[in-house]
């Protein structure tokens, strides 16, 4: 019956299932293969492509399909690099969207001719790739730079992380090639700064030729005011006074900022930068070790629209500050990982209070929270409107701290509501028990779930994550040492579509595991069980006679060693 459907109308049905399925679908039959491709394609899959001949008939096939999202791994200044990249040109340039270059060492003169065949490309990664800026040349003629902006003309994102040869010079020939230019990463780059009245009143010919200033960033800030919404500059040093010279350039009106590890930002600083830009939806200041509560009780009052808020690292963020998250009501995604003075109550106070209408958080990360206890389970899920499970899981393990041992059920149809949830990590945090999680964890959606360092975790919590979490495809269990045969014996039925497993230095688990796993979970594909002293090489080279297409991992202390082998 499906056969007979036209392709148009087997690509939308395609479209709607997860990557994996896609690409299961694909081995029904050569048209259900030929829908599953054009399915994949719309959803802008990157495919990487190593740089080497064996990688031409590849190019050359991706050219057929009209692939738009390319990286380039193991790109250098050989030969068979510059044979790839004429190829990519050729064959992927016309229709190529998205090109990734990120840690290659392309020569400025083949870089050229590769963008000069991609005339459709709207985000550029060139993260990591020294080689084209350690001349200072690159675009220096006038000629090329001429010809490079037409084809650029409709470039929006352009990503220059870890450029430690990047000067004022280079930076404007290239972003002058870039008119359109709306998202721009300098993150991890080294900028310079001169303090005082002067910052961005010099013009373009006052450029550095050996340096980055930031005088120089923020007069081009300037100048694409009006056009700019996100910007990175994480890992800058950035200083206060410069945050809020940003802040204050006229006309902008940034919707993305990230200023990850930026330690020496203010919270008056940070204040400011909520009033200038108060249209904000995404912040990152993780790692920006001055901060402390005044920092969010500024976010909270001064960014009414955020939807995005990371403060991972902030060792001196309290719950009482977390209470401050009650007025973000527009809150989707929350990472408070390794706040390791967060406890939850805080957190359970103001996006469960009882007074406004919940914030409707999607994503919650509290990962490394140390401090996190053990009864957090009930508040949370009651009272937030989650779109993903992730949250629900950290919010109900909020609650238990201020609540009895037995919470009272969730109200309403709370649990329903938390299907779009992928991918949930609870590394690290240490104090939750298997009574805990058997609340919690029941997402028959869930496909990606990280257990792993739960030193509580026993086999009663394994077979309970397995009941209540049958769809998972990526399930981390790593040091969780009081896991034992038995308990897979008793979950592994429960996960027939596992493809990555790690069970790395699991002690107590013996070949039996592998058994049990290799009867049950026919779609592995990797399986890492590196440091489990009861699984020998032998159980492994079996395993893989049952289930040749999965790659094993195991590693083991040989004579003083650490002997990893991928079999």
């Amino acid at each position: 019956m499906a056969e007979s459907l036209p392709q148009e109308m087997l690509t939308y049905i395609l479209s709607f299932l997860p990557l994996s399925d896609q690409k299961e679908a694909s081995l029904v039959s050569r048209a259900w293969y030929c829908a599953a491709q054009n399915a994949l394609r719309e959803t802008n899959v990157q495919y990487n492509i190593p740089v080497s001949s064996a990688s031409l008939p590849a190019i050359k096939s991706l050219g057929l399909r009209g692939i738009t999202c390319i990286s380039l791994t193991n790109l250098d200044d050989s030969p068979a690099s510059h044979e790839v990249l004429e190829c990519v040109a050729y064959h992927l340039g016309p229709h190529l969207q998205s090109l990734c270059l990120s840690g290659g060492s392309p020569s400025e003169a083949a870089f050229v001719a590769l963008i000069l065949g991609c005339p459709a490309l709207r985000i550029l990664d060139l993260s990591g790739c020294n080689s084209l800026f350690t001349s200072g040349m690159l675009l220096a003629q006038p000629e090329t730079a001429q010809r490079v902006q037409q084809v650029l003309s409709g470039l929006c994102e352009l990503n220059l992380a870890g450029l430690w040869d990047l000067t004022d010079l280079s930076f404007n020939r290239l972003s002058s090639c870039a008119p359109s230019l709306e998202r721009l990463s300098l993150a991890y780059c080294h900028l310079t700064f001169e303090l005082g009245p002067a910052w961005g009143s010099l013009g373009p010919q006052d450029s550095s030729p050996s340096q980055l200033s930031f005088h120089n960033l923020l007069r081009f800030v300037k100048e694409r005011a009006g056009r700019l919404h996100a910007l990175d500059l994480s890992g800058t040093g950035l200083l206060p006074e410069a945050l809020q010279a940003l802040g204050q350039v006229a006309g902008l009106q940034l919707q993305e900022l990230s200023l990850n590890g930026c330690q020496d930002l203010s919270t008056e600083a940070v204040a400011a930068l909520c009033r200038l830009q108060s249209g904000l939806i995404s912040l990152d200041l993780g790692g920006c070790s001055g901060l402390a509560d005044g920092a969010l009780v500024a976010i909270s009052r001064g960014l009414g629209h955020l939807q995005r808020l990371s403060l991972r690292k902030l060792q001196r963020l309290t719950d009482a500050g977390c209470t401050a998250l009650g007025g973000l009501q527009e809150l989707q995604i929350l990472d408070l990982a390794e706040c390791c003075l967060v406890s939850g109550w805080g957190l359970a106070q103001a996006l469960g209070s009882g007074h406004r209408a919940p914030a409707p958080l999607a994503s919650l990360s509290l990962a490394y929270c140390a401090s996190l206890k053990d009864h957090l389970r009930a508040k949370l899920r009651r009272n937030l409107r989650s779109r993903s499970l992730f949250p629900q899981l950290h919010q109900e393990l909020e609650h238990q701290a201020s609540g009895p041992k037995e919470p009272p059920q969730p109200q309403g149809p709370s649990l329903l509501m938390l299907r779009a949830l992928q991918e949930l990590d609870l590394t690290a945090c240490s104090k939750l028990t298997d009574a805990s999680l058997a609340k919690v964890l029941q997402f028959p959606q869930l496909k990606q779930l990280s257990l792993s360092l739960l030193p509580a975790l026993t086999d009663k919590g394994l077979v309970a994550v397995a009941k209540g979490c049958p769809s998972l495809e990526h399930l981390v269990l790593s040091h969780c040492s009081l896991l034992s045969d038995e308990g897979w014996a008793q979950a592994a039925s429960s996960w027939p579509r596992l493809r990555h497993l790690n069970l790395s230095s699991c002690s107590q688990l013996t070949e039996q595991t592998l058994d049990t796993i290799g009867q049950a979970c026919k779609q592995l594909r990797m399986l890492d069980v590196s440091m489990c002293p009861g699984i020998s090489m032998a159980a492994i080279r079996h395993f893989q006679a049952q289930l040749p297409q999965v790659a094993c991992i195991q590693s083991r202390f040989v004579g003083g060693a650490d002997l990893t082998l991928t079999l």
